[in-house]
């Protein structure tokens, strides 16, 4: 078994995520300092992205790091919140204010958000499990359906 697998298989797991909650806003701050090529597991081997969006309360910028699938040029993203019953701050604020930013790579993009309607859901939920088997585990967790979003790049 690979890295990527036993990470991804441990991911599934209670305790991996509240490991993987505590050490996110680390994770964050070596990525963009490194421009996405290590992670705090070591070389990034999974497709994360930093996503900066506006605080609804606050006004101000919040980012999150988070994985995602791509489809054509868009970015998908999940309000998986590691398993948690409460959807996750940063998918409150897209719903707030859609307009936003993403990171990969060093690379920033404004991009425009929308939830995916169930058809777009049933259709992007595979693409998003092979990068993380673990989001169903985490649904059957947090009791909740987790929120998908699509990120468009701005025009």
């Amino acid at each position: 078994m690979d890295f990527t697998s036993a990470i991804r298989r441990l991911g599934r797991t209670r305790w991996f995520a509240r490991i993987g909650r505590a050490v996110s806003g680390l994770d964050r701050r070596l990525q963009k300092r490194t421009r996405g090529r290590w992670s705090v597991l070591g070389k990034a081997v999974l497709p994360q992205l930093i996503l900066t969006t506006t605080g609804r309360k606050s006004g101000q910028p919040r980012e999150a790091m988070l994985l995602f699938a791509r489809d054509g040029a868009d970015w998908i993203v999940i309000g998986s919140n590691w398993g948690q019953e409460h959807h996750p701050a940063w998918s409150l604020n897209l719903l707030a204010s859609p307009h936003a930013m993403v990171t990969v790579h060093g690379e920033t993009t404004a991009v425009v958000a929308h939830l995916a309607d169930d058809d777009e859901r049933t259709r992007l939920m595979p693409a998003l499990r092979a990068v993380w088997p673990g989001y169903d585990d985490y649904a059957a967790r947090a009791g909740r359906e987790l929120r998908v979003f699509v990120l468009s790049p701005s025009t």
